[in-house]
């Protein structure tokens, strides 16, 4: 059967979007930039969903930068091109959840297990989120995985199964792991048959009514190891 690979959402669940707000504040202040941070997120996955719907697609760079956009505009306010590019840049310097890399070490003391990092992103901005992050532990990662390839983003099942072909899992996706802190990611990953690490560092439970839940719920990706493990000896 081989390996169990976990694959590992990158943004919302190893690396945190809020910490954007960090650059948006030297801006507009922090209290708006947090209400900006968040709606900003917001839209760029709805602008994914909505892209899906079309049978369109956009590189997820465009999507971030348009989707900044939407937000600033719901604020009547705006930034010029060069803090726009500036911004932007912000995206490869993401801050890295405190659970993260003790929790990968962890993972990389199991021989029976392999983590990639499986992404939205377009291929360069995922290898500059992770290579330039200055905190997360890149090497623990055996190979970035992103939806450029196939032009779909999650949760269109055709992006779970090409996580399976890419990391040698198709007809084996049981043995493939999602750890995503984003339940419709969950959902989309489940309905392939993959098992699915929710990351619910909130607290607040499971909540959605679509689809079938996570395998596991953990509150901070400490727990992912174990889980991972437990599954595999039942």
């Amino acid at each position: 059967m081989g390996k169990i690979v976990v694959a590992f959402d990158l943004y919302g669940t190893l690396l945190s979007t809020e910490s954007i707000a960090v650059a948006l504040a030297s801006h507009f202040g922090e209290d708006k930039a947090k209400s900006i941070a968040a709606l900003w997120r917001r839209y760029q996955l709805e602008y994914t969903w909505r892209l899906n719907s079309m049978k369109k697609y956009e590189h997820f760079s465009e999507v971030t930068q348009k989707s900044l956009h939407h937000a600033l505009g719901d604020h009547n306010l705006k930034l010029d091109d060069a803090q726009t590019q500036k911004l932007m840049q912000s995206y490869d310097q993401l801050s890295t959840f405190p659970d993260v890399n003790p929790a990968l070490d962890r993972l990389a003391e199991n021989p029976n297990i392999e983590c990639v990092v499986f992404s939205n992103g377009t291929n360069i901005m995922v290898s500059n989120s992770v290579n330039k992050s200055g905190s997360l532990r890149s090497s623990a990662f055996k190979d970035l995985i992103t939806v450029d390839a196939i032009e779909q983003f999650k949760p269109a099942p055709e992006v779970y199964k090409y996580l399976a072909e890419k990391v040698g899992k198709v007809g084996q996706e049981s043995d493939l792991w999602l750890v995503s802190g984003n339940p419709f990611d969950v959902v989309g990953a489940r309905a392939i048959g993959m098992q699915a690490a929710w990351v619910d560092r909130a607290g607040n439970g499971w909540q959605d009514r679509l689809g079938q839940g996570p395998t596991v719920v953990v509150r901070d990706l400490g727990q992912v190891a174990d889980a991972v493990e437990n599954h595999a000896r039942k």
